[in-house]
């Protein structure tokens, strides 16, 4: 009777002590969150200073961009009060904010005459598509990749593949762009040299190799952090037990090494997805994409000042927001946090 009632004691004790483990958990994920999202918005707002006050130190005046430099002196100030340019910069700030908040847009655009949201959202779907396809293929090349060389370790296999990240992480990717255009657009015709095909499979396969070109200057770091971190897991005492217990390797490296080897990564992945973004805008470039690269560059070199800080804008916002999913996603990943055992 007495040990049935201690074994009850027992057992009461561990069931608070496991509700206050899984309070304490739960309360860290949720700062942990906060503190993200906190920062997120910080961030944003000084990006969005960033973006009004920094366009304006560019050498360059838009007004005689659009009239050219043989216009009046009458010509120039009537066009300089319509476009809002003879404010102060103070009041031009506040009617940023105001069009950027209430509309959603930073105003209108001095060379098309339409709204920047307007003329970024037409150009969008392409360079939204060929991100998703870049990380897509940067992910699971990566990971074989990784995965490959650290079950072969100190292997062929896994030498060769640690030379790969030494070679191209000098390789400008513009000049590897046009190496794959030359090798599978020219001489084997795989793939179109530039611009995109009618259709959804059409313009799956025409942004084919621009997608590559992005994912091949963000694989090789990527391969070298995860393959460190698979071979860090590989070594630890929970491998060696559930070895010992029986368990294929297939569903150790899968389900038990990855998950935990990938956080780091991820973290990494996060950091170049700034990166990713710039190398897309000009891998359009390359490759003639009628994306946000191509309006980018139109509108830097006629001083399209609205256009020009949306785009920043919008793609510096993109990248807090991916970074701040990132960092969520490692939150649910990481075993410590979850307070897995």
């Amino acid at each position: 009777m007495k040990m049935h009632m201690l074994n009850k004691r027992r057992i009461f004790r561990k069931g608070i002590l496991s509700n206050r483990a899984a309070g304490h958990t739960a309360a860290t994920v949720s700062i942990s969150i906060l503190s993200a999202l906190l920062k997120a918005m910080a961030t944003v707002a000084c990006i969005i200073v960033a973006v009004f006050f920094i366009i304006r130190i560019v050498p360059g005046d838009p007004v005689k961009m659009i009239l050219g430099e043989h216009a009046s002196p009458s010509e120039i100030i009537q066009m300089r009060h319509s476009l809002g340019l003879d404010l102060p910069l103070g009041q031009q700030f506040v009617r940023f904010l105001h069009h950027l908040f209430m509309y959603g847009d930073t105003g209108t655009s001095i060379i098309y005459n339409v709204s920047t949201r307007t003329l970024i959202a037409e150009r969008t779907p392409v360079t939204l598509l060929l991100i998703v396809m870049a990380i897509a293929i940067t992910i699971v090349v990566a990971v074989l990749l990784a995965m490959i060389a650290a079950t072969h370790k100190d292997g062929l296999v896994d030498h060769l593949i640690r030379i790969f990240p030494t070679i191209t992480l000098g390789m400008p990717v513009f000049w590897v762009g046009l190496l794959l255009i030359l090798v599978f657009g020219v001489w084997l015709h795989w793939f179109p040299v530039g611009g995109t095909s009618g259709g959804l499979f059409g313009t799956l396969y025409s942004l084919t190799l621009p997608a590559i070109t992005v994912a091949f200057s963000q694989i090789p770091s990527l391969v070298r952090s995860l393959r460190a971190q698979l071979l860090d897991v590989l070594g630890s005492d929970f491998v060696v037990t559930l070895k010992a217990a029986g368990i294929p390797n297939r569903v150790i490296l899968f389900r038990h090494v990855l998950r935990n080897a990938s956080i780091p990564t991820l973290m990494l992945l996060g950091v170049n997805v700034s990166y990713l973004i710039g190398g897309t805008l000009v891998i359009e470039q390359v490759f003639g994409l009628k994306g946000i690269g191509s309006l980018l560059f139109s509108a830097i070199s006629s001083r399209d000042f609205p256009v020009i800080q949306g785009i920043a804008l919008y793609c510096a916002v993109a990248v807090v927001l991916i970074n701040l999913f990132i960092e969520i996603l490692s939150g649910y990943l990481d075993p410590r946090l979850k307070g897995d055992d």
